[in-house]
Formats: structure tokens, sequence, C-alpha cells
């Protein structure tokens, strides 16, 4: 069993993957830094997807500590500061910016990546805002996360392999306005110049696939 503090879990020797066999999987961007400049803290209440990304960023060489709400990833931010950090924005008891508040005040430096459910513009500036380096909707590979973490801040992103629609761009648009409007459905309207109940229609329905 890894070892417990502050409802933040880390994996102890035995636990940790054999990363003599696994040379190749290890980032170079990590191999020539100590262990604190790799720690890794991943908050996210799904147990099952936290632990699957903890032992894959394992093998890529991050130091891993795990948390399972707010309160335990802003304990462990407390005492010991990780260099990154993986954040879910909506967890049992709060929100996952609280976390990271928490982790740009324990290590300026922390490069953060949050998780969410809701991939759309308005969660993405709201990631952002709250001091994280990127965002990425769940489920998330390790691959996806890596990438994130380890980014050159001047870097320009790759091109999309799959870009969003005509269809996905407008629906990501008006959750955008409805956010900023604090998700009032008639100042959203206004603002917009739509009909109200034409809204609501739109906000009822999921968002496009393609």
């Amino acid at each position: 069993m890894g070892l417990t503090y502050g409802g933040a879990s880390v994996m102890n020797e035995s636990e940790r993957p054999n990363r003599a066999g696994s040379a190749e999987g290890l980032s170079a961007a990590l191999r020539d830094l100590p262990e604190s400049e790799r720690s890794l803290l991943i908050v996210d209440d799904d147990a099952p997807l936290c632990q699957r990304l903890a032992r894959a960023m394992e093998r890529r060489g991050f130091v891993v500590a795990t948390a399972d709400s707010v309160s335990g990833g802003i304990a462990a931010a407390t005492e010991e500061p990780p260099a990154f950090a993986v954040v879910d924005m909506r967890l049992g008891d709060g929100r996952g910016f609280d976390v990271v508040t928490a982790l740009r005040r324990a290590r300026p430096a922390s490069r953060i990546v949050m998780l969410t459910g809701y991939g759309n513009i308005a969660t993405a500036v709201a990631a952002v805002k709250a001091g994280a380096i990127d965002y990425l909707p769940k489920p998330a590979d390790a691959d996806a996360v890596e990438r994130a973490l380890l980014a050159q801040e001047d870097s320009a992103p790759e091109p999309p392999e799959d870009p969003m629609s005509a269809d996905r761009v407008r629906w990501e648009h008006i959750q955008r306005v409805f956010e900023l409007c604090d998700r009032n459905v008639s100042e959203t309207a206004r603002r917009l110049k739509m009909h109200r109940r034409t809204l609501q229609r739109i906000l009822s329905k999921h968002a496009p696939r393609s």
C-alpha cells in the first residue's frame, strides 16, 4: 500500500514500476532532474483513472503522489509542493481551482494541467485564469498529459488532427458567453441577439460530436 498523508497517497518503492527495465519510456526532459523536480501530484476522485494515470506517469519518470479531494490536494500541495500537477476540475468536496490556487501559492513555478469532463472553451479559459498551463478533456491519456506538462512555454501547439466543425465552434461560443454571463439565460440571449427559447433548446443539448 502507498504511504498516506493529508488525504493523499504516495507510491512506495515496492509499488513503483521497475524503471531499469523501462528506460525507453523515461522522458528525456526528466532524465537528469532530481526527484524534487520530477514530483507530480495527481488530484482526481475517479480512483481507477487516478491510479492508472499515476502508474503510467511513474513509468515515464515522474515521482507521483495522488489525492482524491480538494482538502487532500491542498494538504499535499502545502506539505510537499510538486513541480508538476494534474488536477480534476470537479471533485467531490469542491472545485479543483482551489487546489490550483494552493499550488500556485506553495510553488509558483509548478506546471499544472487541469482535467475536465466538460471540454469547452469556457472551461479552458477558466482553467488558465486559475493558473493552469493547459487543460485536457477527460479521459486524458498519459501521453497527452505528459506532452502538456512538459511543453515548452514558447512552443506552438501542433495542429489538431480532428478540428472542430462549424456546429461545434458555434456551440462553444454560446457556452462561453453563457459562462461569462454567470449562466443567466436571459442575459446570454440578449447579448447573442437570440430568442430565449432557442437558446434554452441549444443549452439543453449535448455538444456536437464533430
